[in-house]
């Protein structure tokens, strides 16, 4: 894309922001719609689908989007949490930067769930680490293999950006990856067979033994995606249904 297409791509999102927040019935409208649609994202992601019971605990996720592919990989201890906020971006970088409205798809690994399949040697390295320290172990081994752009640079106070270099990273994640090559190796494996799964028709997630991919791309197309609601499922906590807007949208 050429500067001056990128320019007037920008202008025309600015422009019509501008439209959909021409007063202040149409910012409550805007408002809700986001909301609605995030909450949609958020449910899927955690709650129970099909034979699959509801994502908790330790987890790894990306986030791939429209045209760019996979953008972000992060890990959670507490996924009914996390996960619900990534769309809302609350507490969360990244729905600030890539709305939810425009992900391709959401990628979830519960990594301990693979566990069972690693040399009895990863599970005692897992057991003396920490389901926490093993969490960022596996976060930047996948990082490292995927290299996602918005994991491959930090913000700066001067107002620009740095580049990292994964490779070279002293982090907590990096220095203890090397002790759980094969669990590593499991959850890559498991990340490529959910990165590349096609929706299936008239439905937004796939769940399998270990994970799930949602699809956001999807809701757009099913009823009610007018307004970005709809039943998720029907085990819903009415207490979800009733919570208030979020402060990220």
């Amino acid at each position: 894309m050429s500067d001056r297409a990128y320019e007037d791509a920008c202008r025309a999102w600015r422009s019509s922001l501008v439209t959909l927040l021409g007063d202040a019935s149409l910012l409550a409208r805007w408002q809700e719609r986001r909301y609605q649609f995030a909450h949609r994202v958020g449910a899927l992601l955690t709650e129970i689908h099909g034979d699959s019971s509801a994502t908790v605990g330790p987890v790894l996720y990306g986030v791939f989007a429209s045209g760019a592919g996979l953008c972000y990989v992060g890990q959670t201890q507490e996924a009914e949490r996390r996960l619900r906020d990534l769309p809302v971006g609350e507490s969360h970088h990244l729905a600030n930067t890539v709305p939810p409205e425009v992900w391709e798809r959401v990628v979830v690994i519960r990594w301990p769930l693979l566990l069972s399949e690693a040399p009895r040697s990863e599970q005692m390295e897992v057991e003396a680490m920490g389901s926490a320290v093993c969490g960022l172990a596996l976060e930047h081994a996948l990082q490292l293999a995927t290299a996602p752009p918005l994991n491959s640079r930090r913000r700066r106070t001067s107002g620009d950006w740095q580049p990292r270099d994964l490779a070279r990273s002293r982090s907590r994640g990096a220095v203890h990856s090397q002790r759980i090559p094969q669990l590593s190796r499991l959850t890559l494996a498991a990340w490529n067979t959910l990165s590349v799964t096609e929706a299936p028709k008239g439905a937004a997630v796939v769940a399998t033994g270990v994970g799930r991919v949602v699809f956001p791309s999807v809701l757009h197309e099913l009823p009610g995606s007018g307004a970005g609601v709809g039943r998720v499922s029907p085990g819903r906590d009415k207490a979800q249904m009733e919570r208030p807007p979020s402060r990220g949208l």
